[in-house]
């Protein structure tokens, strides 16, 4: 079995002056003050201000796509976003049995873990192939062993049933867990990333899932880097409490 870190890939190209010009004109339409757009800083002051204003309605002119690679259980509460269009791969025909998959399964380390990507193979010891190859005889707590063997024994059956008793995938798939990989390509507007970031990441309506925030807090900073005057306000706390604004 393959056990491998979550991350993410943005997928669009995300050019901050294509993407602010074009709310603001959108937002100017409104207004009727299309001859009053300027120079690229006058722009970033005009979206700035619209969303200060709670205008958020006219960033929904511009989408993103971002690649997930994810444990499978988060990918549930992922979806529960409506407003987004989602890609998802499906165990029912993914078989991994197949040489595109190197007879393997992938299963995602969860953050309170501390094991190193890579192949592992369970048996009387625990073995983990390094980067040149070399099996290396493992020792770990009696939890992280619980949880290896618990995943490594899904991947045997989860082969036995496809090649010893012709299994289908969507048959099969039912002994898998929800540490499994998956990967699910999420498209959503910038007012829903907006509205997701502040669930998933900064949490201001509950505490979010461990591994939720292990994704979405670095795809926040990303989106902030890409892209300030749309998502700067929305602050990541350094202590993990309460959650502000820069106009507070």
């Amino acid at each position: 079995m393959i056990l491998i870190r979550p991350y993410y890939e943005i997928e669009s190209y995300i050019y901050e002056d294509e993407i602010l010009k074009h709310i603001e004109k959108a937002a100017r339409t409104c207004y009727k003050s299309e001859h009053q757009i300027g120079d690229f800083e006058k722009t970033k002051k005009f979206v700035a201000g619209v969303i200060k204003r709670g205008h958020e309605t006219v960033i929904e002119h511009y989408s993103v796509s971002v690649r997930f690679i994810i444990d499978r259980g988060i990918s549930h509460e992922l979806v529960r976003h409506r407003l987004a269009v989602y890609s998802q791969e499906s165990t029912r025909y993914a078989s991994y049995n197949k040489d595109q998959f190197s007879n393997q399964i992938t299963y995602i380390i969860p953050p309170w873990i501390d094991l190193k990507e890579g192949e592992y193979t369970i048996g009387n010891n625990i073995t983990w192939k390094n980067p040149d190859g070399i099996l290396i005889d493992i020792e770990v707590n009696d939890d992280i062993r619980d949880w290896l063997y618990s995943i490594g024994e899904s991947e045997i059956y989860y082969m036995k049933l496809l090649n010893n008793y012709s299994w289908k995938p969507e048959q099969a798939r039912s002994v898998l867990p929800n540490s499994l990989k998956t990967e699910i390509l999420m498209t959503a507007n910038l007012r829903e990333w907006r509205h997701v970031f502040k669930l998933r990441a900064l949490g201001i309506t509950g505490n979010p899932h461990p591994q939720m925030k292990e994704i979405m807090v670095p795809l926040l900073k990303e989106f902030k880097k890409r892209v300030p005057v749309i998502f700067d306000d929305l602050i990541i706390p350094k202590d993990n409490g309460r959650i502000y604004y820069n106009n507070d």
